[in-house]
């Protein structure tokens, strides 16, 4: 069997489902039960490391630490919004590399915004986190933790989880399956994979992949566009997949789930926003059962991009409504805060980098 590797090389053990780890412990001449306590210190008291596991014995945690890795992220700075409840947190991984997470409160329940990669491939031209390309991807630890430590940090509950930071998450496609499966595990926190959102610039056939794989989880598409060569000019993954393509493997997703789907559109100030754009989205998204997601787009210092104003993105939405479309539009949060997907991690990156 082949577990996942830590960034010294050891295994990961917090990448591991329970009977991965149960394998392990058996491996290391101990009892299957410890795999248990292990598991549940990790994942359901979110322990940061071994010494906080007081029915482990010493033997053991030393063992664990000849054995395996324990990704543990250090938080480097938190920002809080004057405006809301939203914090935005930068994270240190164990290779010195930083990503960020954003927690957000709503009247629903407390929500988290989780990073999948440390930066992005994709280039999509209003996204911070895709400046500087993708230096690797998250494990799934680093996944969970992000949610673990914003948890302990805050003292809150945490309800919903959104993979919609830095990175695109079908891009890390393994590492995303291992990361549901060890999110929503009974044995674990036992989050429902209905309160579970990946968000996807539209990588068609791993959208047909994750269709096949019986999970019950939201699937959001980054569209921000309502004709292919204005998608082009905003998402060079439009290159290669056709936006009817996407849409396609959208409703196939769809039909094998049955989960709504969600099209996130950055409403940028004179590019995507005109009543012609309301128009040819209507029809491109007609008789879907679907919700448009109205985004002012976070404006980023390298781009001269800027936000629709709030009496453009309203007429934007009525005339989508007017065709049936379900749109709502995004409370703007964190504005203050280096909002956008990048910003945070690029600035603090700045200083080392010039």
């Amino acid at each position: 069997m082949s577990y996942i590797k830590g960034i010294s090389g050891k295994i990961d053990i917090k990448s591991l489902d329970l009977e991965e780890l149960g394998s392990k412990i058996r491996e290391l001449g101990e009892p299957a039960f410890r795999a248990k306590q292990l598991y549940e210190w990790m994942h359901v008291k979110m322990a940061r490391n071994y010494d906080e596991m007081t029915n482990i014995s010493k033997a053991l945690k030393e063992k664990c630490r000849e054995h395996f890795d324990f990704t543990a992220l250090e938080s480097v700075t938190v920002q809080e919004s004057k405006l809301d409840d939203t914090k935005k947190f930068l994270f240190a991984l164990a290779d010195g590399n930083m990503i960020e997470s954003v927690f957000m409160k709503y009247k629903f329940g407390n929500s988290v915004c989780i990073s999948s990669q440390v930066g992005c491939r994709m280039g999509c031209k209003f996204c911070a986190s895709t400046l500087d390309g993708v230096e690797r991807n998250l494990l799934p630890s680093e996944m969970l933790d992000q949610i673990y430590s914003i948890a302990r940090i805050t003292g809150e509950k945490i309800s919903r989880v959104v993979v919609m930071g830095s990175g695109e998450p079908l891009d890390n496609y393994d590492n995303l399956l291992k990361f549901i499966k060890l999110l929503t595990d009974e044995n674990g926190i036992n989050m429902s994979q209905r309160n579970l959102t990946v968000s996807t610039c539209g990588i068609v056939p791993n959208i047909l992949r994750l269709s096949e794989e019986k999970l019950s989880i939201n699937l959001a598409l980054s569209l921000h566009a309502s004709n292919n060569d204005k998608r082009k000019e905003l998402m060079p993954i439009a290159n290669q997949y056709e936006i009817h393509q996407v849409l396609d493997a959208c409703k196939t997703y769809f039909d094998r789930t049955g989960r709504q789907l969600t099209f996130e559109y950055s409403l940028v100030g004179g590019v995507n926003d005109t009543d012609e754009d309301a128009a040819q989205l209507s029809e491109l998204l007609g008789g879907l059962n679907c919700v448009v997601n109205l985004i002012p787009v976070n404006p980023i210092k390298e781009r001269s991009f800027q936000p629709t104003d709030r009496e453009q993105a309203l007429r934007f939405k009525n005339k989508l409504e007017k065709n049936h479309i379900n749109v709502t539009i995004r409370r703007e949060m964190g504005r203050d805060i280096d909002g956008a997907c990048g910003q945070l991690r690029r600035r603090h990156l700045e200083p080392v980098e010039k």
